[in-house]
């Protein structure tokens, strides 16, 4: 079985156009990363993306596919996982219906077991689809830090080949492989082997400028003395204290649309509590934010 043709860089022209395609998903990527998903495109190869939490690594990939037209496919990591649950699992309790179904129909328990691993009973995880889909999709690995190295070194396998073997049906494998992004926060170190095998981006805070333009592409209800507001506080926040889970550009646009939503049109001494919850995520960091208020509400 082969997944559908036609490169996913075949619908591109170039970098400035990967830039406008991302710009109709609502994301303003800067010419690194630009150049970084179109030489991920062109050359079909993983790209690596690292950052902060809440820098766009994800919607990056969220907005790729959008651009691209096609289907975005998403394995999300977490401890533990193993290869059944990123590639396909046999459904057991129809399987087993079936069988029963079968022997009740008077046709044998041979006829109904030759039938036990038809295509109906594969259950597709992310990357069977993936690897079906081919070039029809956008395969995003997120937080591959979160799981192991056993799964690291899995993946990797799968990755330089795009094929994978189903003993009870064959072969699947793409003609051309998925555009595949690769998330990390760098919770844990990756293995040079991955790494050599992907292109490799990283994605940091926003310049304060470009947060404002950042939230008036994704909210575009919110005024843009709030959304400035709103960036620079989040910017003394990055800068002036050290936070044990600094605000990314989602946290800005979070903040910015709960106080909207509020009816405030910049932060002041007076609203600073108010939705705090959407931008400060951890108890320590919310008893050194307070006392440091006249500070962190500098030029906001």
């Amino acid at each position: 079985m082969t997944g559908p043709g036609g490169a996913p860089a075949d619908r591109i022209g170039g970098i400035a156009e990967v830039t406008e395609l991302l710009a109709g998903q609502a994301y303003l990527a800067d010419r690194g990363l630009s150049t970084a998903l179109y030489l991920s495109l062109i050359l079909e190869q993983p790209l690596l993306l690292e950052g902060e939490a809440g820098v766009g690594k994800t919607e990056a990939a969220k907005a790729l596919a959008g651009g691209l037209g096609v289907e975005l496919v998403r394995l999300q990591c977490y401890e533990g996982i193993d290869a059944n649950q990123a590639l396909y699992e046999w459904d057991y309790p129809r399987q087993l219906l079936h069988l029963r179904t079968a022997g009740g129909e008077g046709g044998g328990a041979g006829g109904g077991a030759d039938e036990l691993f038809a295509e109906r009973f594969l259950v597709e995880r992310p990357l069977l689809k993936a690897v079906r889909r081919g070039a029809g999709c956008v395969l995003l690995i997120d937080e591959i830090d979160r799981a192991d190295d056993e799964f690291e070194a899995f993946l990797l396998e799968i990755l330089s080949d795009f094929q994978i073997s189903i003993p009870e049906i064959g072969a699947v494998r793409s003609a051309h492989p998925p555009a595949v992004i690769i998330t990390s926060n760098r919770t844990r170190e990756l293995h040079d082997a991955l790494k050599r095998r992907c292109l490799y981006h990283w994605i940091d805070f926003p310049s304060l400028e470009r947060e404002i333009e950042i939230v008036a592409a994704r909210a575009p209800e919110v005024p843009e003395s709030l959304a400035r507001s709103a960036a620079r506080v989040v910017s003394n926040l990055r800068s002036r204290l050290e936070l044990i889970k600094q605000p990314g550009a989602a946290e800005t646009i979070s903040w910015s649309r709960a106080l909207h939503r509020l009816g405030e049109d910049r932060i002041t001494p007076a609203n600073f509590d108010s939705a705090l919850g959407a931008v400060i995520k951890d108890r320590d960091d919310l008893a050194a934010v307070r006392p440091r208020l006249a500070e962190i509400l500098d030029g906001a």
